[in-house]
């Protein structure tokens, strides 16, 4: 292997390398069929999901009760399109290509704070598309934080000039996570902020980084959150659902009327659930944002504690196997990307799961794989195949 060429029989440019699929060194060998499988299992658990909380929602379907079922799927199939491709050009071809891809994905944020942006549950997060669809810039720009941050944290410890990153090298890193930061506080959009937040602390762990860096990233975060409270960045709608969060009780037919549902429909399922498209909370619409936001509560209601508890135990797969692809990979680069993978998908799925029990405030953080939603899905899509190109490009022995 030298520079960013690779070959793997049944892989890249070789015409004869599907007559190998399976040899040992076949492309089909090396993946990692765990966390493909789960993650498959799971988009399509979301679409017979998706599709209960829907079926019956004449003002959001527009007449069609597979309207959203048809697009969940397209946006699972162009999801596993965007992750073919991904393997295809691999990981290490598009760390060339991060300064392009940062400032693509900054420039659509940037597009949002525009009047081509446009406002969705409160966020102005969105840029609407031709045909009804709509582009949340914000999903991407979790991608291009861990390659640029991966980027300049592994280069001089890839090349082995240095055991782990520089105080400079780790400031360039922070400098470039936070530019999209500030962009995406200001639509505002706390929820994929957390999540850029968590990204970050992630990537800084597995980078080697000294621990005053996380430590100090910890206060930092502490007194900044504090700050954004004080000074009133938050809208009136944000600061209602902490509140509500922090007392349910307090307004049950207004701000906290969405986790009350949520609650009501999860312990209503007990251990088997009220049976697939047959949830009275589900089917009586007293849940709002069923499809994208709360879709767990569908799996709690319908499938019980077992249904539910499968999605979790498949997420715990993706997770299991995204941390072992970080562990088994010989150069940092790949371990960074890997890691804050890991950890986006691990804060995302515990935040939107712990907003449906009530113990999260709600952020309008969609579930990985299963919500609706084509951004997310994308994103989410994206992002295992650069999990798929470590596991590929990495040394048999590794």
């Amino acid at each position: 292997m030298t520079g960013n060429s690779f070959h793997v029989s049944g892989y890249g440019p070789d015409k004869g390398g599907w007559t190998r699929l399976f040899a040992r060194d076949s492309m089909a060998r090396r993946l990692d069929w765990p966390i493909l499988l789960a993650a498959v299992a799971l988009s399509l658990m979301g679409s017979l999901l998706v599709y209960s909380a829907t079926r019956n929602r004449t003002e959001l379907n527009q007449g069609d009760q597979y309207y959203f079922l048809t697009r969940h799927l397209l946006n699972t199939g162009i999801g596993l399109a965007l992750m073919v491709a991904t393997v295809w050009l691999g990981h290490r071809a598009l760390r060339t290509a991060v300064p392009v891809l940062y400032g693509a994905s900054v420039a659509l944020i940037l597009l949002v704070l525009t009047p081509l942006g446009s406002t969705i549950n409160g966020a102005h997060s969105w840029i609407k598309l031709p045909g009804g669809f709509s582009l949340q810039p914000s999903e991407f720009v979790k991608i291009t934080i861990i390659l640029g941050m991966a980027m300049l944290l592994a280069a001089r410890v890839d090349a082995g000039d240095r055991p782990h990153p520089d105080h400079r090298t780790v400031l360039q890193a922070l400098g470039l996570a936070t530019v999209p930061m500030l962009i995406v506080m200001l639509m505002p959009d706390l929820g994929s902020v957390m999540v850029m937040v968590i990204i970050v602390l992630g990537v800084l762990l597995a980078s080697g980084a000294s621990n005053r860096w996380i430590f100090g990233l910890l206060g930092a975060g502490t007194a900044g959150a504090l700050a954004v409270w004080q000074l009133g960045i938050l809208d009136d709608y944000q600061i209602a659902r902490f509140a509500a969060f922090a007392n349910p009780a307090l307004d049950p037919a207004g701000v906290g009327y969405n986790t009350n549902q949520a609650r009501i429909a999860i312990g209503s399922g007990g251990l088997t659930g009220s049976g697939l498209f047959h949830g009275s909370q589900t089917t009586g619409r007293f849940v709002p944002e069923q499809q994208t936001d709360f879709v767990f509560t569908v799996a709690g209601e319908e499938l019980g504690f077992l249904g539910a508890g499968l999605i979790i135990a498949l997420l715990g797969v993706v997770l299991w196997r995204a941390c072992r692809i970080a562990r088994g990979t010989p150069d940092l680069y790949g371990t960074v990307v890997a890691a804050g993978i890991a950890a986006w998908f691990a804060f995302q799925a515990f935040e939107n799961v712990g907003m449906t029990l009530g113990i999260m405030p709600v952020t309008g953080l969609p579930l990985p794989f299963v919500s609706y939603g084509g951004s997310s899905m994308f994103a989410v899509w994206i992002a295992v195949g650069l999990l798929q190109s470590i596991t590929v490009q990495r040394p048999m022995s590794a």
